[in-house]
């Protein structure tokens, strides 16, 4: 679900990019102190399953694009500070390798499909597990990505008020939120659910090979 550039102003991406600048650093120093020969190999295979999941694409309405994620996984198995910036980096390789997004639009991703999707699914997660380990993680998963959907919405969606022309034209996107919460939401309800789905296989797998004990 991926904002290409030239879609949101700088009165949002440079905001947004202040933010995230010193989250990206706690969570390198989180993930320095955590760094070990055992975690490493680890934590590349779930950011390279992460980056093949969203390579594939499908364009929605509202100047996003539809695909799973991985990040709730990353966010289960490793923890939300080093889920968002491992999902930086698959960010920051989709727009340099496959087009997709872009330099001025990666905080504002990052942000939404990196941090607030992982910390949703890290606090579902916990809050749920009383009612069953696999309802919790598929209904967790459900919540971060729909969480995510639904900032980018809004975040689209504000465009044509943020950025405007004297005479009220929208310099950027030009649709309001009556267009992008349905645009993103119906879709992507569905996406979330097959989502929701894998991660509950491969977090299972994860369990068995004990690769949670760390988890924070």
């Amino acid at each position: 679900m991926h904002i290409p550039d030239g879609l949101i102003s700088p009165q949002t991406y440079l905001p947004a990019l202040a933010l995230a600048a010193p989250l990206w650093v706690v969570a390198a120093r989180r993930l320095r102190a955590r760094m070990g020969d055992e975690l490493l190999p680890r934590l590349a295979v779930f950011t390279a399953l992460a980056f093949l999941l969203s390579t594939l694409m499908l364009p929605l309405p509202g100047g996003t694009s539809g695909h799973l994620l991985g990040v709730s996984l990353l966010a289960l198995v490793f923890g939300p500070w080093v889920a968002f910036l491992c999902y930086t980096l698959v960010l920051v390789l989709q727009a340099v390798v496959v087009g997709a997004g872009g330099i001025t639009a990666l905080p504002v991703n990052a942000l939404t499909l990196g941090l607030v999707a992982a910390w949703v699914t890290w606090g579902g997660y916990r809050l749920l597990r009383g009612l069953g380990e696999t309802l919790a993680v598929a209904a967790a998963t459900w919540l971060g990505i729909m969480s995510a959907a639904l900032v980018l919405a809004l975040v689209l969606g504000l465009q044509p008020v943020i950025a405007q022309a004297a005479d009220g034209t929208p310099l950027f996107f030009p649709f309001g939120v009556a267009v992008t919460l349905p645009a993103l939401l119906v879709p992507h309800a569905l996406i979330a659910a097959g989502e929701a789905a894998l991660t509950v296989l491969v977090f299972r797998h994860a369990r068995k090979r004990r690769w949670l004990e760390a988890m924070p």
